[in-house]
């Protein structure tokens, strides 16, 4: 059960790695505009203006986090490694959902934020425990 635990969290963490690497590339490909953050209306305003492929930089990276997360949790856990990679994929979809709360994307971002965590993360569990036999 620990162990389980803990695979679920070096997911995360693997998860959050994968994220944060294609966030700064992504920024480093189309940077933010120049000005102020001064409030969450001016970031709100900027994502509400970014261009399309920057949002699908971000979507790709929700998406490519599941994927490595949940093949990471699965890798880990000794018992019920799918249940470590599904969790792994709740928890990006919790994390999409938080941000669409905070931030406005558009619709089809939502969409597909929304559906494909858990199976990403399921399928990254998959290969895990087909490589494991």
């Amino acid at each position: 059960m620990i162990r389980t635990m803990f695979s679920v969290m070096l997911g995360m963490l693997v998860a959050m790695m994968v994220m944060l690497g294609l966030e700064f590339v992504g920024a480093w490909l189309v940077p933010m505009p120049t000005g102020q953050l001064g409030n969450e209306a001016d970031l709100a305003e900027i994502v509400a203006n970014a261009p399309t492929a920057k949002l699908v930089w971000v979507l790709a990276g929700w998406l490519l986090a599941a994927l490595c997360g949940g093949w990471v949790a699965a890798r880990l856990a000794r018992v019920r490694r799918m249940g470590a990679a599904i969790a792994v994929g709740v928890l990006i979809l919790l994390g999409v959902v938080l941000n669409a709360w905070m931030l406005p994307h558009p619709l089809w971002m939502l969409l597909i934020g929304v559906i494909a965590p858990v199976p990403l993360a399921w399928s990254g569990g998959r290969l895990a425990v087909r490589g494991i036999r």
